[in-house]
Order: structure tokens, then C-alpha cells, then sequence
């Protein structure tokens, strides 16, 4: 029963996808149907293998001694402000972006991600039948953060159309960052963290393959775009350090926007119907876990932790489910983990579209426009990950 109820999710998935695609009669069937396949090859082999599992877990050891290298310069100026095991999110999540940002302007000075754009991207467009360039920002997603990879691509910005904006702000949401994913297996299992990330990188390309399905052509597929003037290295790194505290500090101006904007709904749906609107969501929401393979008698307590994550964040998602209040069985915590490791939730919206716009207006205000669609597609990804998970254990 949980297979036939499995694959009746997974159609279902899949229509809500077709039902919100801009060009029904362009999706490339076969792409899709090849990164579902790796989704259940790639899902079977890290959640009973320690390969895998091993493989990710040293390369977020890698970027969490990279994070303590920008808290000391982080320390040095706002040290005093922190008290001792307290956590700040504007210290402990924004402010690294200035020294990522001065790495990523390095990397770019020196023709590394560069050549990481060209190959890596090459590799993969030829699975998921896009452009390199939406390939690169998918894996550099997962590794940068969704605010730092735009800073990777800042100088491409000017010049994609709204339809591959859209594709790389989908790839962004429904990641999550290397520098974070330490802070996420204390709160959730290993195997779960590195289990999502590897599948959402693709279901990221499975969705927007259909919300969103186009051709790049060779000519439009530019990867670097040459600048008007060569820069010194000190020059390059002024800049890009700048550009990196630009974007934190916008950033943190829309997280307080909207976290304040779903309080007061929450309060005004727990005024007018006698529950917050996070709960309402999670009865809304029910129907749906059930189908990922929830049971039915833990679909609502579950669906009320995603819905949590939906309209707050994954950290206070997390936090939730590790409490230990809800009791679930060893399937329904392996789908429910699975679905919150990705930024699909409405402060994300805020967060992309304020990283882009600090780099470049125009096309941040094309990213707010097209913000509640971003969010579904993304939302889609995680159903997708978790419904695959569900089928597997």
C-alpha cells in the first residue's frame, strides 16, 4: 500500500508542477524522467551506504573551518555584543557572507570558478538538458549559501532574461548552504541532511524543468562576461568585500520585514479563528504529507512542522521536530527531515530577491515579482524529496 500511495504522490507532485508551467507544450519529458531515476538511485545508495554520507559530511567539516576563520574577523569588531554561547543570526549567518564574498572574488580573480562554471555545468546540462550556467548555480547553491552564489554570478546578472532568473533563484531556494549544514545534524540525522541535499539538487532541475521549461541556445549560454576594464587584485577584493556586506545588510533588512509581516498574520488568525495561520496550514497541509507517506495519524502533527518551516524557517522547523514532543515513527521523521532541509519559505523570498537586488536592481525586482511562484516551485522540491524518501525506506 505505501508503494501505490508513494507513486500516487509522486503524480501528484509532478501535476502541480505541470499545472503551474508557463509552456506546457516545450517540457522535455525525457530529462525529467532521467533525474527522477538518479533521485532514487542516489537516495537508495546514502540512506544505506556510508559512503556517501562520508563524503558530504568532510566537505561541510571543509567550510565550517572556513566559518571559523570568518568569525574571527567577526569576533574581532562584534565580539563584545555576543554574549558566551548565544546565538545571533545577523553575527553568526550574515556577516560570514563578507568573507565568502572575498573568497568567491579570489577564486573568480584566479579563473577558478571559472573553470568550475564551465565543467561542472558542462557535465550536468547534459542531464538536465539546461544551461551551464543554471547547472554551476545549482552545485554553487548547495556550497556558497542562496544569497552568497549570486555574488558568483554578479556579473552575469545584467544580462540573463527572467526565465533563467527564475531558475537560478529556484536553485538557490531549494538548497541549503554548506557553512550551515553542521548546525543541521545536531537538530536532525546525518544521513537525512546529506540525503536532501544530494536530492534536492536535482528535483530542484526536475521542477523548474517544468514550472519553468526553456531552451538555452549556445550563443546565450555565457558563462563569464568579460569586464570593461582589467582590475588589480586589490581592487577585485575591495569590491567584492563590499558587494558581500551590501548583500548581508539587505538581506537582514528583509528578514526582519518579513518574520514581523507572518507574526501578525499568525496573531490575526489566532484572533479571528482561534488557531495561527501555521496551524491552519498544517490541516491544509496534511492531505499532502500524507501522500510524501506520512500515516495518517501522524500527517497532521507532521504537516504542522512543514508548515512551520513554510511560513518561518528551517531552523525553528528543526528545533520543533528535536524537541521530542511528537514521537514519530522512524518513517515519518525520515520524510519530515527530508523536507525541511531546503530555504523554501516565505522569508526566502525576501532573502533572494534582496541579495539580487544588491547587486543588481532591475533584476531583484524581477525576483519579487515572480516571489510567491518561486516559492511553490521550491516547496515542490522539497514535497518531491520527501516523497521519494518516503518510497524508499
Amino acid at each position: 500500500m505505501k508503494y501505490i500511495i508513494g507513486i500516487v504522490g509522486l503524480f501528484v507532485v509532478l501535476a502541480l508542477a505541470w499545472a503551474a508551467s508557463s509552456d506546457k507544450k516545450n517540457i522535455k519529458y525525457r530529462p525529467v524522467l532521467i533525474m527522477i531515476v538518479l533521485q532514487f538511485i542516489f537516495g537508495f545508495i546514502l540512506l544505506n551506504t556510508d559512503a556517501g554520507n562520508f563524503l558530504i559530511a568532510n566537505i561541510a567539516a571543509g567550510f565550517g573551518l572556513l566559518l571559523k576563520c570568518a568569525g574571527e574577523g567577526v569576533n574581532f569588531v562584534f565580539g563584545n555584543m555576543v554574549n558566551d554561547n548565544k546565538y545571533t543570526f545577523f553575527i553568526s549567518v550574515l556577516l560570514p557572507i563578507v568573507f565568502i564574498s572575498a573568497l568567491i572574488g579570489i577564486l573568480q580573480h584566479w579563473k577558478i570558478l571559472p573553470f568550475i562554471i564551465k565543467y561542472v555545468g558542462l557535465i550536468l546540462s547534459k542531464i538536465n538538458g539546461m544551461g551551464q550556467l543554471e547547472s554551476y548555480n545549482a552545485v554553487a547553491s548547495v556550497i556558497l549559501g542562496q544569497s552568497e552564489v549570486f555574488i558568483s554570478v554578479k556579473k552575469q546578472l545584467a544580462f540573463l532574461p527572467d526565465h533563467r532568473m527564475y531558475t537560478l533563484c529556484a536553485s538557490a531556494m531549494s538548497t541549503v548552504s554548506m557553512s550551515i549544514v553542521g548546525a543541521y545534524m545536531l537538530m536532525i540525522k546525518p544521513e537525512y541532511v546529506v540525503t536532501a541535499i544530494v536530492l534536492n539538487l536535482f528535483g530542484g532541475f526536475i521542477i523548474s524543468s517544468i514550472i519553468n521549461p526553456y531552451t538555452v541556445k549556445p550563443e546565450d549560454d555565457v558563462l563569464e562576461v568579460q569586464l570593461e576594464k582589467k582590475q588589480s587584485f586589490f581592487e577585485m577584493l575591495g569590491e567584492y568585500i563590499m558587494d558581500g556586506f551590501k548583500v548581508a545588510m539587505i538581506v537582514g533588512a528583509m528578514l526582519i520585514g518579513f518574520v514581523a509581516l507572518i507574526a501578525m498574520i499568525n496573531g490575526i488568525f489566532t484572533w479571528i479563528i482561534g488557531i495561527s495561520f501555521q496551524d491552519t496550514l498544517g490541516y491544509i497541509f496534511s492531505p499532502f504529507a500524507f501522500l510524501m507517506g506520512v500515516p495518517w495519524d501522524e500527517a497532521i502533527k507532521a504537516a504542522s512542522v512543514m508548515a512551520t518551516k513554510l511560513v518561518s524557517n528551517e531552523f525553528v522547523a528543526m528545533m520543533s521536530l528535536s524537541s521530542g514532543d511528537f514521537n514519530f515513527s522512524d518513517k515519518t521523521l525520515a520524510i519530515v527531515s527530508v523536507f525541511l532541509v531546503s530555504f523554501a519559505n516565505f522569508s526566502s523570498i525576501g532573502i533572494i530577491s534582496g541579495a539580487v537586488k544588491g547587486l543588481n536592481a532591475e533584476k531583484g525586482n524581477v525576483v519579487a515579482r515572480f516571489g510567491l511562484k518561486l516559492l511553490y516551485g521550491a516547496t515542490l522540491v522539497s514535497v518531491l524529496t520527501a516523497t521519494v524518501v518516503g518510497l524508499i525506506v
